[in-house]
């Protein structure tokens, strides 16, 4: 009887703040109704969904010079490393632009330490790898290197601190608590202060449905958003979101977001050459 009473007062709860919503924005609820269909459609397509023959017959096994799955492949003694395989042939593909260079990585969860050696090796001598942890036995993973701030990543507080005292992060891989909350605050607080060219990868978005992972693309719809200008070259106001977001990725229990290394400064189509079809004027 009490779970019964404690779902009937949540559905009621549930009506209430849609009420409200509707009648201070009856724009958005139109919104969610839509995006109530396509995510229906979208699982009636995954459900439906098999492999052609083509899919079957073409699938091709590719060999990629991945320094980061080699050191992981030969990591057997040490510091504990604890990651999806799949993880590494993604961040060799958005992660591979930095090796070499002078940058700041931060990793949230830090655990037994052996990812923080792992992102050094991998980008070289001019990196500088920052931790994140709540346990304060993290410290002692500290070197001339690596850095270890211990806080909590829900803590908004705590975010605000560390961008004070830091110098900006390149690279942030969110491999922290995993709840859809701490995914959601870390990334508010910290998208915006990701130095230009920056890549922001949260792991571990698992379960149906997820919380961050609706979160996250529904952010998709704000990089198409366009207020068409009709000259001579057709283009579209471009958003602060739009100027600062390169683009966002999906990948199984990831999500990657990067940053434009130069602000998008405007959004155009020209038309080049001189023979047209008659078809659209």
């Amino acid at each position: 009887m009490t779970d019964n009473k404690n779902q009937g007062d949540r559905m009621s709860e549930l009506f209430s703040e849609l009420n409200t919503l509707a009648e201070n924005n009856p724009a958005l609820i139109s919104q969610a109704m839509d995006r109530l269909k396509s995510v229906h459609r979208a699982n009636v397509f995954v459900s439906n969904y098999c492999n052609s023959d083509i899919e079957r017959d073409n699938f091709v096994t590719q060999a990629v010079d991945n320094p980061l799955w080699k050191y992981f492949q030969n990591h057997h003694e040490g510091k504990g490393i604890w990651k999806w395989e799949h993880y590494f042939e993604i961040y060799h593909r958005h992660l591979s632009k930095f090796i070499g260079k002078e940058l700041n990585v931060l990793e949230i969860g830090v655990y037994s330490g052996g990812s923080l050696d792992m992102w050094h090796s991998y980008f070289g001598p001019q990196s500088h790898v920052h931790g994140v942890d709540i346990e304060e036995a993290c410290k002692t993973y500290e070197n001339d290197h690596t850095t270890i701030h211990i806080g909590d990543q829900s803590d908004r507080k705590f975010w605000r601190t560390y961008n004070q005292e830091s110098h900006g992060v390149d690279a942030l891989i969110d491999d922290g608590g995993h709840t859809h909350e701490q995914q959601c605050i870390t990334l508010e607080e910290m998208l915006p202060r990701l130095n230009p060219g920056g890549v922001y990868i949260c792991e571990d978005v698992t379960g149906y449905p997820n919380q961050f992972s609706i979160f996250a693309s529904s952010l998709i719809e704000h990089l198409n958003r366009s207020e068409w200008i009709v000259e001579e070259t057709l283009q579209s106001k471009n958003t602060v979101f739009q100027s600062a977001i390169h683009s966002i990725h999906f990948y199984p229990f990831m999500v990657i977001i990067e940053k434009q290394s130069s602000p998008l400064t405007h959004l155009a189509a020209p038309k080049k050459g001189a023979e047209w079809q008659p078809f659209f004027d």
